[in-house]
């Protein structure tokens, strides 16, 4: 690399997630230090390394031209599917999913660095088909492409990370083109399946009364006979659209088939999904349904912000934390000890760097003269804010918890070298945004 080319890697982009890698070793620190102020965990000195060595794959990436892995993209992919599939099998339970490979106290979550993979190969594909005609097509293999992996992680099961995928696919789809119908179609249908997953389980644990009404969520027969119906009224409507061809026989099928798939699909995740991810949606509703169970993460992590304050008791100060009333403080919870230790002054900064974050992958996303670095960029932004916005959400009670860490800053190897991977790919593209 030339001595101009260094000077046109987004230093502001690398700068924001330093100083997240290093927010996130302070407070991992403090996650390990109990009320009495003995260190007892020596997980912050494991994220030291992990975050210099991503520090450090990030400029070597940044240095390579992130074209050449046009060519390499499919392989990168098959390789993690095969580790994907792999770790089904033979991987670690931890947490209750199978996710984990690896040598004695040496592990990988392949899962972390599927999402790079995907985000590679899905660009290349929609930056070699950008001419074809058939938007339908290109959407159904950009879906293809995404399910394979998503679906590889919620067998393990880890339904958190699985949920990373659809952003992904949502954006990268839309910024190359693809018809927007066929966009909204799939967001209408996740929305809808979460809508129709969740109303049993309010009806059962926190209504506590039985509605005549959702007796079609909850019965076999019934749901069978519903998408039985809707499906006669979408044969018919489809063969009105190809007699008269008219807009809004197009738009019934259309909405049946949303219909048909959410129900479908939100019937067969409450006998996919394990107990323990269900009662996560119930306890979201209301933590008081289990107060002592599963709602304890919630009520503890909202309690730790909210004492928090305008400034925070203090760095190495926080009670939720050093008194141990908050399970998996250093991962999952880890914003919760920032903002209770920090403040909301500490959130905040957290607020700014990831907004800068995505603020300059954008950037560097309207500004590259190729298609395949742009749709890069934009799988990278729509993977960093769906963490932030879903893990910060699941600190404070408004998003369901998911097991999903705060990038940059929760406790983990594979989490922390994947999302340098990110900022190294998104300044190698910045590098050369000009064709050079």
């Amino acid at each position: 690399m030339k001595l101009e080319d260094m000077l046109e890697i987004d230093f502001f982009l690398l700068l924001a997630a330093i100083v997240l890698m290093v927010c996130g070793v302070l407070f991992i620190y403090s996650s390990g230090m109990t009320s009495a102020g003995v260190v007892v965990s020596t997980e912050y000195i494991k994220q030291i390394i992990w975050g210099i060595s991503g520090f450090i794959l990030a400029l070597v990436l940044a240095m390579v031209d992130y074209r050449r892995l046009l060519g390499l993209a499919l392989y990168f992919y098959l390789g993690t599917l095969g580790l994907l599939t792999y770790t089904c099998v033979f991987g670690h339970t931890v947490n209750g999913a199978r996710a984990w490979i690896g040598i004695g106290s040496f592990g990988i979550q392949p899962s972390e660095f599927a999402k790079i993979t995907t985000i590679l190969f899905l660009a290349r594909y929609l930056h070699n088909s950008k001419q074809k005609p058939d938007a339908f097509l290109r959407f159904l293999i950009s879906c293809i492409i995404v399910f394979i992996p998503m679906g590889l992680v919620l067998i393990q099961p880890d339904f958190g990370t699985s949920l990373v995928f659809i952003p992904i696919l949502l954006v990268m789809t839309f910024i190359a083109g693809v018809s927007i119908k066929y966009v909204i179609f799939l967001g209408a249908f996740i929305g809808l399946t979460g809508t129709i997953m969740v109303l049993p389980l309010w009806q059962q644990y926190i209504l506590r009364n039985t509605l005549p009404s959702l007796i079609i969520l909850t019965n076999a027969r019934f749901v069978g006979a519903t998408i039985l119906a809707l499906a006669v009224v979408g044969i018919i409507a489809l063969l009105g659209l190809l007699l008269y061809k008219k807009q809004y026989f197009f738009w019934i099928v259309y909405g049946v088939a949303v219909v048909i798939f959410s129900l479908g699909a939100s019937f067969l995740s409450h006998k996919v999904l394990k107990d323990y991810q269900l009662m996560r949606l119930i306890v979201f509703l209301d933590p008081n349904v289990d107060p002592k169970g599963a709602g304890w993460n919630i009520i503890q992590s909202i309690t730790a912000i909210g004492s928090g304050g305008l400034w925070g008791k203090g760095y190495l100060q926080g009670t939720q934390s050093h008194y141990r009333f908050l399970p998996q403080q250093s991962t999952d919870f880890i914003f919760s000890i920032f903002t209770e230790e920090w403040g909301l002054v500490g959130g905040i900064l957290v607020f700014a760097l990831f907004l800068l974050i995505c603020l300059r992958l954008v950037r560097i996303m309207k500004s590259t003269s190729d298609t395949f670095g742009a749709y890069i960029t934009a799988g990278l932004s729509a993977m960093y804010i769906f963490h932030f916005f879903i893990n910060v959400g699941m600190t404070m009670g408004i998003m369901p918890i998911t097991g999903i860490p705060l990038l940059f800053m929760s406790y983990g190897g594979s989490a922390i070298i994947s999302a340098m991977t990110g900022i190294g790919l998104a300044m190698s593209v910045s590098v050369r945004r000009y064709g050079h």
